[in-house]
């Protein structure tokens, strides 16, 4: 039996899967759990975005790379809402190229978004984060002679190019600094561990209170 949970704009699917979800009631459940990893109501959204950036924060101090954490620019904002949603950059990278800083913003996605759409492709989540993003800020950073940096990576782990290009620049920093090369490892490696910790949090979040 197929039904729909009520909410406009999604598909009708299996009615053992097809519930409200009980956190944000704004979107349907379903059984590839697509929802439940990218719900942003879910107390470790932010959680898994705030880890990813403190570990990467991390890595760059332990190459030797001057940055700060929620860096305030004064010129990050939606062009749409004007400069009542100034921001700051999530990690401020001091003199990163052509001596000139670059604002690294961090954002995650669920590979899983629009799963149940027609023509739906594998990476199209990630690509369609990182083309808002640059639509969103690169401009602002260029006009202020800034860089723009980009670091987006999905819940499975997957990093799009400018991340990859950005850890692989550290980790020839590190490799400047160290003959070691499993010195030089361990720059990718807690990146992409913090990112299934963050996953994991979020899922646990989702689990119901069991009273004792």
């Amino acid at each position: 039996m197929y039904v729909g949970c009520g909410i406009p704009g999604y598909a009708q699917v299996p009615a053992d899967v097809d519930d409200p979800c009980p956190v944000c009631r704004k979107s349907c459940l379903d059984s590839f759990g697509e929802h439940a990893i990218h719900c942003k109501e879910l107390p470790g959204f932010k959680y898994r975005h705030d880890l990813v950036r403190d570990v990467l924060y991390d890595v760059l101090k332990r190459a030797g790379i001057s940055a700060k954490k929620e860096a305030p620019v004064n010129f990050l904002t939606d062009p749409l809402e004007g400069r009542s949603t100034l921001r700051p950059a999530d990690i401020l990278v001091f003199g990163w190229e052509g001596g000139k800083h670059a604002c690294v913003d961090l954002t995650g996605v669920s590979p899983l978004v629009g799963l149940r759409d027609h023509g739906f492709m594998a990476g199209q989540a990630l690509t369609k984060a990182e083309a808002a993003k640059v639509a969103k800020h690169e401009k602002a950073c260029i006009e202020n002679q800034h860089v723009f940096v980009l670091f987006a990576f999905d819940t499975f782990g997957a990093l799009a190019p400018d991340a990859v290009r950005f850890l692989k620049r550290v980790q020839q920093v590190v490799s400047s600094n160290t003959a070691h090369v499993k010195g030089q490892n361990f720059v990718f490696s807690r990146v992409g561990f913090a990112i299934q910790k963050g996953v994991a949090a979020q899922l646990v979040a989702r689990l119901p209170v069991i009273s004792l």
